[in-house]
């Protein structure tokens, strides 16, 4: 069974930094496209930033341009999103995602493989 998992979460305040990881298992996804996604309480789930199957192209919503860096370390297997620069509203929890495309994404419905979240909270 296909699994992404994420890690990398926490508490932190604002200004700080935190770096999360999403590990698949199961098979690898060094061809496919990954994005991060986040939900805040009452909110829908939104695009964070995406990064395409070759390690090229990467596209970021426009609240975090800046701030995040989206990578990926096909050897390893692992996509990693890095977030400076935090602030109280990037407090959600943080969804890893694939596609089966090597062209990078940035809507949900491209998206075929979901991890189950990491809570990133960032106090004031």
């Amino acid at each position: 069974q296909v699994q992404l998992v994420e890690s990398g979460g926490g508490l932190v305040q604002a200004g700080g930094s935190l770096r999360l990881s999403c590990a698949p298992s199961g098979r690898t996804f060094s061809r496919y496209a990954m994005g991060w996604f986040r939900q805040a309480p009452g909110k829908e789930r939104e695009f964070v930033a995406a990064i395409d199957g070759l390690n090229v192209s990467t596209v970021y919503q426009d609240s975090v341009k800046g701030r995040f860096t989206i990578s990926r370390d096909n050897a390893k297997n692992t996509v990693y999103l890095q977030m400076n620069s935090l602030k109280p509203e990037d407090t959600a929890v943080y969804y890893c995602a694939a596609s089966a495309t090597v062209v990078v994404r940035r809507y949900q419905y491209d998206y075929q493989y979901w991890g189950q979240g990491t809570q990133v909270t960032v106090s004031s």
